[in-house]
């Protein structure tokens, strides 16, 4: 077997731009949110698809910069705003901003993008990781708030409903209802086998069980995808330099893996995989590590499919 080129980077240059509405004056319709954008750099012209990426609790858009280029490399353009910096642990508020983010986009984005990239508004993922993960879901079942486009595909990273089974943060989305998910769309639930260990006494896991990947992905229906990665993180997907306080306690709250690239590369990978299948029609990557056609770059603890 050999590697799929999904867990490599594409072929296709990238440009990172970082937005902040209240310091940006070159656009009169500025974003809800400031946004971190990763898109190919306009060399090729074209039309591509969209990821929005929701970021984890505390965390900042910027900490995810080479997973969302390694997914624009692919030919994607990925929108990944700062929903918040200080947050309680109500996430209705960041539900909404998504929802706003996204009725943006048909009025904003052209305006940001490389002269000769345009965005394909008609096949859009929506992500999360984490708690964005848990929003992503929300936003896409219509719970407090509701988006203009249509989502065609929607991917949780490791997503988490709170602290544990009983103690779910509102709003609660978890119903454990089998199956109770009334999506119209595709979704993939990325797990990771260390996410629901403690790393240390005095700190809960960062995915308890109960409220975490396996929770949500029994609640989908079909199509749906299932993988977790057998002994990497909860946070193993982000750079490898994450500055800051914020930055250093991702190394320090959440059980980690031996190193965060192959990680990075699985979930980058995987959701490139999906992407293909369900927004340009390409189901082969997908199909190749849903049956273990192909080498991935982390071991899989639990592969399923609905």
């Amino acid at each position: 077997m050999s590697t799929a080129k999904v867990f490599d980077a594409g072929n296709y240059t990238t440009a990172t731009l970082s937005l902040d509405p209240e310091r940006w004056v070159s656009t009169s319709v500025p974003p809800p949110k400031p946004l971190l954008i990763a898109t190919p750099s306009g060399d090729e012209s074209g039309e591509f698809p969209l990821l929005l990426l929701l970021h984890g609790y505390l965390l900042s858009n910027s900490f995810y910069s080479q997973l969302i280029q390694h997914v624009a490399s692919h030919g994607f353009i990925v929108i990944a705003p700062q929903l918040y910096t200080v947050a309680g642990p109500d996430s209705t508020e960041e539900i909404r901003s998504a929802a706003a983010i996204t009725n943006w986009l048909p009025e904003g984005l052209q305006k940001l993008l490389p002269a000769n990239v345009r965005p394909n508004l008609s096949k859009i993922a929506l992500s999360g990781h984490s708690r964005g993960g848990k929003a992503a879901f929300a936003l896409a079942l219509g719970r407090t708030a509701t988006a203009s486009l249509k989502f065609s595909a929607l991917i949780g990273i490791d997503p988490v409903d709170g602290m544990d089974k009983g103690k779910q943060t509102p709003p609660a989305v978890l119903t454990y209802i089998p199956h109770s998910f009334d999506l119209d769309m595709a979704v993939m639930v990325i797990g990771s086998g260390l996410g629901e260990v403690k790393k240390n006494p005095f700190f809960p896991a960062c995915a308890p069980k109960g409220v975490n990947h396996e929770n949500f992905y029994g609640e989908c229906r079909k199509p749906a995808f299932y993988f977790v990665a057998k002994d990497y993180g909860h946070v193993d997907m982000l750079d490898d330099n994450t500055g800051g306080i914020r930055g250093k306690a991702t190394y320090c709250l959440c059980k980690n893996g031996r190193s965060r690239g192959p990680m990075r590369r699985f979930v980058a990978g995987i959701t490139v995989a999906f992407m293909r299948a369900y927004l340009e029609g390409d189901l082969s990557d997908l199909m190749a590590v849903r049956y273990g056609q192909t080498v991935t770059p982390v071991e899989l603890q639990k592969v399923d499919s609905l």
